[in-house]
C-alpha cells in the first residue's frame, strides 16, 4: 500500500492506493482523502466497486486511525464511477462492517449508485445514508443460496420494520432511491449527480460544525439505547448529559452563545 501526505492551508490530504486482485484481475483501490475535519474513503474497483479482502483491511485500518485522531470529526464512505458497492469478495474480514459501525464518531455513506448485497450491508453500518434517486438497493444473497452475513438481517428490520425487511430479503427485490427514502432506508436524496455533490457538502459541513464530543455522546446514547428499556435509555442520556456538562466544549458553547459568536469547539 502506498501512502502519501501533503499539508497545506486547506487541511491534510492523504491518498492510500492499494493494488488488489479483483474478480477480473484489474486494479482496485481505496482512495482516502482528508479535508479539514472530514476523512473520505472512496471505493474504486471493477464490477460495481466490489470490495476485496485487501480493500476491506484498508478500511478497518482507517477506522482505527479515525478513532485515534481527535481532529477528525466525521468519516465518509463513498464509491467511484457511479456506484457505491455491489458486494464483497468471499474472504472479506467478517468484522469489517461492525468495525465501522462501532466508531464513536459520526459516519456517512454517500451512495451515488448501486448499494447491493454486502454493499448495502456496509451502507447500513454507517450512521447517515444519502443517495441519488437513481441509486439501487437490495439484498439478493438468497438467489445464490446464501444469506446476508454482515448485519443485513439485523439492521434492515431496525431501519424499515420487520415486514418490509423480510419482503426485500426473501424476494431479493431491488428498489430505487425514492422508495428507499420512503421506507426510511436512507435519510437524504438528490435528484441529480450535481445536486448530490452539493447535498454531500452540506451534510459534511453541518456535522463538522457541531461540537464533536457532544456528537459522540449522542451517538453513544442512541446506539446503546436500542438494546435498553426506555427507562434505562433515559438514565444513560442523563449520565452522558452530566458528563458533557464537565467539558470545555460545553463551556465554550455557553460562552459563545452569550457572546453571540461562532463557537470554537476542540473536542475536550
Amino acid at each position: 500500500m502506498k501512502r502519501t501526505a501533503k499539508r497545506g492551508a486547506g487541511g491534510v490530504e492523504r491518498t492510500a492506493k492499494l493494488s488488489a486482485a479483483s474478480t477480473k484481475g484489474a486494479s482496485a483501490a481505496i482512495d482516502i482523502k482528508r479535508d479539514a475535519a472530514c476523512v473520505t474513503a472512496t471505493i474504486s474497483a471493477p464490477d460495481g466497486n466490489r470490495l476485496s479482502a485487501a480493500m476491506a483491511a484498508t478500511l478497518i485500518e482507517l477506522a482505527q486511525e479515525v478513532e485515534d485522531d481527535e481532529s477528525i470529526k466525521v468519516l465518509v464512505v463513498s464509491g467511484a464511477g457511479g456506484a457505491f458497492c455491489s458486494g464483497f469478495d468471499q474472504d472479506v474480514d467478517p468484522h469489517l462492517v461492525e468495525t465501522l459501525a462501532a466508531l464513536a464518531k459520526p459516519t456517512v455513506a454517500l451512495i451515488g449508485g448501486d448499494a447491493l448485497d454486502e454493499g448495502l450491508e456496509l451502507a447500513m453500518g454507517l450512521d447517515i445514508r444519502a443517495a441519488t434517486a437513481a441509486a439501487r438497493f437490495g439484498l439478493r444473497q438468497l438467489s445464490r443460496g446464501a444469506m446476508p452475513r454482515f448485519g443485513g438481517t439485523q439492521r434492515l428490520p431496525r431501519l424499515i420494520g420487520g415486514g418490509e425487511a423480510l419482503r426485500l430479503i426473501l424476494t431479493g427485490e431491488v428498489i430505487d432511491g425514492r422508495r428507499a427514502l420512503e421506507l426510511g432506508l436512507i435519510t437524504y436524496i438528490a435528484a441529480t449527480p450535481q445536486e448530490f455533490s452539493s447535498l454531500a457538502a452540506q451534510i459534511i459541513a453541518s456535522i463538522t460544525s457541531r461540537a464533536p464530543l457532544a456528537a459522540r455522546l449522542v451517538k453513544e446514547a442512541v446506539v446503546k439505547g436500542f438494546d435498553m428499556t426506555l427507562g434505562q435509555g433515559i438514565r444513560l442520556e442523563e449520565d452522558l448529559y452530566a458528563l458533557l456538562q464537565t467539558t470545555a466544549d460545553r463551556a465554550e458553547g455557553v460562552r459563545s452563545f452569550l457572546e453571540k459568536r461562532k463557537p470554537l469547539f476542540k473536542g475536550i
